[in-house]
Formats: C-alpha cells, structure tokens, sequence
C-alpha cells in the first residue's frame, strides 16, 4: 500500500512538471520589442519551461486584433494610448499594468550615408532627401513611432516640410528596413531600432521636449489563459530581465514612477 501511494505521489509529480514545460504564454508586443523580449523570453522558458510565443506588430494593429478576440494572454504596447484604448474595454488586467521601459525617438541614415549629422530645420532634411527621396517611419495616425514622429515634427515647425515625404510602414521595424536597404535616406525610428541594424546609423536624436515621452506598458490580458504571462511579467520586472533590456537601448524605468 505504502509503494502504491509513492508511486502514486511521484506520477503526479511528472505529470505537474510535464504541464508546466507544456505551458505557453502568447505575448503581443509592439515591433520594437523584438530582440529584448526574444532573448529575455528564451531565459525565462530556460528557467521556467514556460514557453513564450511571440508575435510582433504595431501596437494599434495587436490592440485591435485583442479587441477582436485573438488569444493573447499579455500586451506591449509602445504608447500609452493603445494600452489605455484596452484598459477602457476592460481587456486587460489593470491590476497588472506597469510602465516598464522608454525609449528615445532618432532619426537614421543608411550605414554608408556620407551624412553624420542632421539639422533640425527644413533646410537640413530637404538637403538629405533630395528632390525624391523619403523619409521613412510608422504611420502617423496610428503606429506609435509615426504618432511620435508626426507630434515632434509639429513641435519643432517642420511637419508642413515633412508631411508631403513621409514613406508611412506598418510598424517601426518596417520603416527601419526601408533606410537600411537604402530604399529610403532617413527614418525616423526608436533609439533601440537604430541599435538592433548594422544597416542604419544614428544622425539625430530629437529634443525631448518635442514629443511625449516614448513610454512602454505592459499588462495582462483579461482573457489571459493559466499563469505563465503573469510569471513572465513579473520576470521582466526583475533584475534579470533588465540587461536584455538595456543591451538593446532601452531604458528600464523605475519601480514606481
């Protein structure tokens, strides 16, 4: 009897560690994300073996997919108006919501541009884009970059300069790959993109005055299934996340600001 019920016992415990190993969380993450959250993801599921399945996009195309119903337990959103426009249908976890990282809005130039630096003043882009060249960045109504862009361009008195060259993508990574295969002479995209693509340079970062502050939350979704995205965000809110974070430009923000 004694044999049966350890064996017993020990079953059990197989079987609750093949659920946890088989356990995934799907995270939707705004395109910027991509490199940190894989290689933060990958340690996490090496300490856990919960996997992380991810899927990146603009943030205003994965709060709408959310909206519509698409199974995903834990949203980054790279503005805080798409995290705001799901707290208000009540699709996330409020209780969750943290405001994880920033970032710094840049302009870029394809690697091998003779231009190392860019003036801030219609006279300084007209030059680097020429009589037809682009400049390339998120849709400006939605995707939060081209938002930022379109908000900063208008602050500092070149969006009439602007607006009539802009190449809008559907998210940052997109408009990143436009300058790095020279489709395009600048960009404007986060500091962290810049850092992900041996393609692109850094020849302006813009004013911190001339846009809101490029903020990150993160936040569990409502219909979030078993308990690993609530154990993944509390990862990235730990010291161990923080330097995959940072390798790739970001700022972690403090606990409680």
């Amino acid at each position: 009897m004694i044999k049966l019920t350890r064996a017993v016992l020990i079953a059990a415990l197989l079987l609750g560690t093949a659920a946890e190993a088989a356990e995934t969380a799907t995270v939707f993450a705004a395109a910027s994300l991509k490199n940190a959250l894989d290689n933060a993801g990958a340690a996490f599921t090496a300490q856990t073996g919960i996997a992380i399945k991810a899927s990146y996009a603009a943030s205003s195309a994965l709060a709408r997919q959310i909206e519509s119903g698409a199974p995903a337990d834990l949203f980054a959103s790279a503005d805080l108006e798409w995290m705001d426009y799901l707290a208000q249908k009540k699709l996330i976890r409020p209780e969750t919501r943290v405001s994880l990282l920033s970032n710094r809005l840049v302009v870029v130039a394809p690697k091998d541009a003779t231009e190392t630096e860019i003036a801030f003043t219609a006279e300084g882009f007209a030059r680097i884009l020429g009589a037809d060249g682009r400049l390339a960045t998120g849709e400006v109504n939605s995707v939060p970059v081209g938002k930022y862009a379109k908000t900063a361009f208008e602050k500092l008195g070149l969006w009439g300069t602007i607006q009539t060259r802009l190449a809008q993508a559907d998210n940052v990574r997109a408009a990143l790959a436009l300058v790095s295969r020279g489709e395009a002479p600048l960009g404007v995209v986060y500091a962290s993109d810049a850092k992900s693509d041996p393609g692109v340079k850094v020849v302006g970062v813009f004013p911190q005055d001339s846009h809101p502050p490029v903020v990150y939350p993160f936040a569990v979704t409502a219909e979030a299934r078993g308990e690993g995205a609530a154990r993944f965000l509390d990862f990235l809110k730990g010291a161990a996340a923080k330097p995959f974070f940072e390798a790739q430009g970001f700022s972690v923000i403090p606990a409680g600001k």
